[in-house]
């Protein structure tokens, strides 16, 4: 068993490179196997979820180089079978993206359901009703997808609500569809924006990406022979930010989007804190106690869920009463118990959080319930006084790259140790 110890306080100081994003990696790399041909993805985040997609590829038939630990060749020339493996699709959220990819590419797939962090209902109705519109015939069975279409074909596709899943799902499984798709009441996430780019970089048809209707001309083939470079990770970039916060430390985040991360800044700077935007980074700091503020999660550009918790660490500590209203997932919230324990004061009930700010926080052993819950403790354990002990590093693993020692490089005293 391995866990995470940390010594705090420890305000944070200095500069750190954002990675790759994940959301936009895990979806990229399903996406090549659209491609008759070679393409290379550069800037992949160096986390379990890519590793285990890039598995997957392989056991279809893909042909994997890794270049460097960030970069990655794919030959997706030969793909030799329909049955992806269940040991590896059931260990993560994103694994059915392979759906849309290889109904495009192949007219059949066969795919455990996807597994990932436990936030509640995550069905892919929304996903079936888009499968369905091109033409599929979609089924689940003993926890089985099976999907198949004799051949794509174009359509409108109404999205009833807004889903980042479906609508990447739905923009694979139509870029190589007869005829023109169009998704109304898209999601319009950077990641979303990020996919479209590689498949057009790729020789794919796709309009619109990043508004509320996107556009699809279906293409005979994509041919690849090209090289991309994924995004730079909007929420990995916004969890140091809220890190810089909670510290009371002063950061300069390098390599970031600073137009996807408004709504954390604007929050920020509601609470006290201070962001200076030098276009490709920021540089946050906050030297007083934070102040209260009130969050609701909305799709993007709304706050996004996967900095919830992130923020919650910080209206923990903030003067005054706090509330987040999670409008996203239902379970979002798993992490407040772990919290508490470290002396925050936050009620939870359904898809609403009160935070009675406290002066400090103290150490104590947590666990990560969820991928982004893990990155709140972390955030905890360094404004905590004492010793915090984080276990079920699995779900940070997942989406970050190698954080504890990044979160070393600024100042942050974490030792990973295994038991």
């Amino acid at each position: 068993m391995e866990k995470l110890v940390i010594k705090g306080p420890t305000p944070l100081k200095g500069e750190v490179q954002i990675n790759g994003a994940k959301n936009a990696a895990v979806a990229i790399l399903p996406a090549a196997l659209l491609i008759n041909g070679v393409c290379t993805i550069d800037n992949l985040p160096d986390i379990s979820d890519v590793k285990i997609s890039c598995k997957i590829l392989e056991k279809l038939g893909a042909k994997i180089k890794w270049n460097n630990k960030n970069s990655v060749t794919i030959d997706a020339t030969e793909i030799n079978t329909t049955k992806a493996p269940i040991d590896l699709t059931s260990k993560f959220r994103a694994s059915y993206y392979i759906i849309g990819a290889m109904l495009s590419r192949k007219g059949e797939i066969e795919v455990g359901m996807p597994g990932g962090c436990q936030l509640g209902a995550r069905p892919i109705d929304q996903h079936i009703k888009g499968f369905e519109s091109l033409g599929a015939n979609v089924t689940i069975e003993n926890g089985i997808i099976h999907a198949k279409a004799d051949k794509l074909k174009g359509n409108p596709v109404y999205m009833d609500i807004v889903s980042v899943g479906a609508t990447i799902n739905v923009m694979l499984s139509a870029v190589l569809a007869k005829g023109t798709t169009t998704i109304d009441n898209a999601a319009k996430e950077p990641h979303i924006v990020d996919v479209a780019n590689f498949l057009n970089t790729m020789g794919a048809d796709i309009r619109g990406a990043g508004t509320d209707v996107i556009k699809i001309n279906g293409v005979k083939e994509l041919t690849g022979n090209a090289t991309y470079s994924v995004v730079p990770d909007q929420i990995e970039a916004g969890t140091f930010m809220l890190a810089a916060v909670a510290t009371k430390g002063d950061l300069l985040i390098k390599n970031c989007i600073t137009k996807h991360l408004d709504s954390i800044t604007a929050k920020i700077i509601e609470v006290g804190g201070i962001v200076e935007d030098y276009g490709d980074s920021l540089r946050v700091y906050c030297k007083n106690r934070p102040l209260k503020a009130n969050i609701k999660t909305l799709p993007y550009p709304g706050f996004p869920t996967d900095l919830q918790p992130q923020i919650g660490v910080v209206l923990s500590l903030a003067k005054g009463t706090s509330i987040i209203n999670e409008s996203i997932w239902e379970s979002r919230f798993q992490y407040v118990h772990e919290l508490n324990k470290m002396g925050a004061k936050i009620t939870a009930q359904g898809n609403t959080a009160i935070f009675e700010g406290v002066e400090t926080l103290s150490g104590a052993p947590v666990s990560a319930t969820d991928l982004r819950a893990g990155a709140a403790l972390i955030i905890a354990g360094m404004a905590a006084k004492g010793v915090t002990e984080i276990y079920n590093l699995e779900h940070i693993d997942r989406g970050y790259e190698n954080i504890e020692q990044k979160f070393n490089n600024i100042g942050a005293k974490i030792e990973r140790i295994i038991e």
